[in-house]
């Protein structure tokens, strides 16, 4: 018995230990196995329309840009030399009259911004005339009579033409807004040639009555009609017959006079005179004291409607 069963238990006893080695090796196999896959990369997200919700990124409204009004930018460099000067004593038969003398002002005035700038009798062509920021008999702040972005139209001194030779109407042009300066008018002046008045209208549309009466032009020497502007005011100890009081000349000429007094100009003006009514002038308006003197107070610049 003895010598039997002592192989018996030596085999056993092997197969139990390759049983047990064989189950160790599958547990390493196991847990190896289990290590990898959770090292392994994640797995992408669910695409289930149910998982994710996108929200859409608003799309501003764009503001629109201003259209801009008027004709076209310039700005463009010009030799100014060789053109004529803007002035009292100009003749600039390339610019036009004013082609609408009843027509409202926009309430501003302009100055050039520079020592001198171009004038345009068409803001698409070049430029035929230049305005000086100075002058010495002024002129060169005038009223606006049509704004746009990039261009104004403009009343200006000097002539078209003298009257024996062609329209002496009240002379005007454009400029580029670019080039000028620009202040808002305190007052235009409006003068009633039938009614005989005249009134400073002030910028909040209240009146005030400057003259009931006055002296104008005859019928062979009449008072422009039509809108102008206070050019100069000027004291002149020559002319005795205004007394000391100022002078306040106008940017419109005689009708029909190519020059006065031996001067080659026909400037109409307000100013005193001891004979100040009715139809007796060489087309100056005759004006008392109290009158020229509140007038000579004006901005230059300022608006001056003359009216039948």
């Amino acid at each position: 018995m003895t010598s039997d069963t002592r192989p018996d238990r030596l085999r056993t006893a092997l197969w139990i230990a390759v049983v047990v080695a064989l189950l160790a090796v599958a547990g390493v196999s196991v847990w190896w196995a289990s290590t990898g896959s959770q090292t392994s990369a994640a797995p992408a997200p669910s695409t289930a329309s149910g998982s994710v919700t996108s929200t859409p990124t608003p799309t501003p409204t764009p503001t629109p840009t201003p259209t801009p009004t008027g004709f076209a930018a310039n700005t463009a460099v010009y030799a100014l030399d060789a053109l004529p000067q803007v002035d009292v004593y100009a003749v600039i038969p390339a610019l036009p009259v004013d082609d609408d003398p009843q027509g409202a002002m926009t309430g501003d005035t302009v100055r050039a911004a520079t020592e001198r700038i171009p004038v345009f009798a068409d803001p698409t062509a070049e430029p035929v005339a230049f305005l000086p920021r100075d002058y010495q008999f002024d002129g060169t702040t005038v009223p606006v009579v049509e704004r746009q972005d990039h261009w104004v139209r403009v009343l200006l001194t000097g002539r078209e033409a003298v009257p024996s030779a062609g329209n002496p109407a009240q002379l005007s042009g454009w400029l580029r807004t670019q080039d000028v300066e620009f202040t808002r008018a305190e007052a235009t002046v409006e003068v009633g040639l039938t009614t005989r008045t005249i009134d400073i209208v002030h910028a909040d549309g209240t009146r005030e009555r400057v003259a009931d009466d006055f002296g104008s032009g005859t019928a062979s020497t009449p008072t422009p009609i039509g809108r102008t502007f206070v050019m100069m005011v000027r004291v002149e100890p020559s002319f005795g017959y205004t007394r000391g009081h100022p002078l306040v000349y106008l940017g419109v000429q005689s009708p029909t006079l190519d020059g006065f007094g031996g001067a080659a100009v026909a400037v109409t003006a307000f100013h005193y005179h001891d004979a100040r009514s009715g139809a007796i002038s060489n087309g100056c308006l005759r004006l008392g004291p109290e009158a020229i003197d509140r007038l000579a107070q004006l901005p230059l610049g300022t608006a001056v409607y003359v009216t039948a």
